[in-house]
Formats: C-alpha cells, structure tokens, sequence
C-alpha cells in the first residue's frame, strides 16, 4: 500500500493513496506560497475541511476540469452543487467507505462562511483510514480541544496540525495537540502563507521532538513525505 502526502504551500496538501489522488483544501491561484496553479494539480477526490476562501480556494474550476468528486459536510455539498460540482455529503463523526479508504469527519473549533456570506455549515477534520490500515489525520483549522485524545486512540501514523496562531492553534497548543494525538509523524501547515501566522517550524520540531515521541517532518511548498512504517 502505497500513501504520499504533497505539501502545496498553506494548508493545501495533495495525498497520493495507492492509485488515487486526493486534493486537500485547494487554495492554490490566490495562495503567495503556493507550489502549483490549479490547472496543474491532478485530483479524483477533493476534501474540504471548511468553507473559507483559503481553504475553498479553487475547488470549483479544479472540480469541473477533473470531474472529481468534493467530500466535504453538507452545507458546502450543496453550495457546490448548486455550481455543477459533484459532492458527497457528510458531517461531524460520520464515516465513509470510498475506494481509497475509510473517511471519517472529525471536530474542528473554528468557523465557516461561503464566499457569498451564506452560512458555511461546521468547520471539520478528517482522519482518512486507507486500505493497509495506515491513518493520517488532517485537523483542519483549529483550535485545541480535549477529544483529540480519543481521535489518537485510533492510532495515527500521521497528524497534519496547523500552528500559525491567531487563527489556529499556535505552536504551544500544537504542542500540547501532539501529546493528546501520539502520532508517530506530524507535519505542520497553515504558517508563514501571511505576517501574521509567521512561525519558526524548526523550533516547534525540536521542541515537539524533545519533548515527544513523534518525528516532525517540516516540508516547504512542494516538498513531500512517503509514509514507510518500518522507518
């Protein structure tokens, strides 16, 4: 089994799981860090965590143009859909069979509005399960809470956190994330796209190294990271 996560610049990742491409929160043509334009990217399934536009981003011309499926909760699915997107609808703790594996949506303590102003549904995490039983967890903009304690008991090979701050949880809060998820990799997103959420991820690695057992993998837009378990 085969799962490769593409680091596009902000919070936008794209994940290679066994012969399917998976497009996470494509805001990729606005995007100042971004690695690739969103008629590049290549995309069977889109993932949206929340309705924000750095998260929203390109989705509908990336949708039209490869006819990709966008997973997301359902006031966004039908907000797409309304725009000829196709969608599948799910929420909060509700989980999925798809073709590359186990879907499930996961809290998020943030916010959720459609470029139109219209209400955007709950902000949402994934954690995706594929075939060879591997998880990454995708937390999506959030803050702290105390339920990633159980979203760890899963199990998590790999746990995607932002630590901007101001709008995210900030590097101690990631921090303290990591102790709750027990992942055995973290990569961190959602730094340095803007002044405001500028970070020092080599810091936060080393600390996070120290002080837990994950390995923290800091990649630059376009950068990479294969999971290989016997590492």
């Amino acid at each position: 089994m085969f799962l490769k996560l593409n680091f596009y610049g902000h919070a936008a990742l794209g994940l290679e799981v066994d012969s399917y491409q998976l497009l996470v929160d494509p805001f990729l043509d606005d995007n100042p860090c971004a690695s690739i334009k969103s008629s590049e990217v290549a995309a069977d399934y889109i993932l949206v965590t929340h309705a924000h536009g750095d998260h929203l981003g390109d989705i509908v011309a990336i949708a039209k143009r490869t006819g990709a499926v966008v997973i997301t909760v359902f006031e966004i699915a039908n907000w797409l859909e309304a725009r000829g997107v196709k969608t599948h609808a799910q929420h909060l703790g509700g989980g999925h069979t798809f073709p590359f594996g186990y879907l499930k949506l996961t809290l998020a303590l943030h916010g959720s509005a459609l470029p139109d102003g219209s209400y955007g549904g709950n902000p949402a995490g994934f954690l995706l399960t594929n075939k060879a039983g591997e998880r990454i967890y995708l937390a999506g903009d959030t803050g702290l809470f105390g339920d990633m304690k159980l979203i760890g008991e899963e199990g998590i090979d790999i746990a995607v956190l932002p630590i901007g701050d101001n709008y995210t949880m900030g590097p101690a809060d990631a921090l303290r994330a990591v102790k709750l998820l027990m992942p055995g990799y973290v990569i961190p997103i959602h730094y340095d796209t803007f002044e405001l959420i500028e970070q020092d991820a080599q810091a936060w690695k080393d600390k996070v190294e120290r002080e837990t057992a994950a390995k923290v993998v800091v990649l630059k837009p376009g950068g990479s990271f294969q999971l290989q378990k016997d590492n």
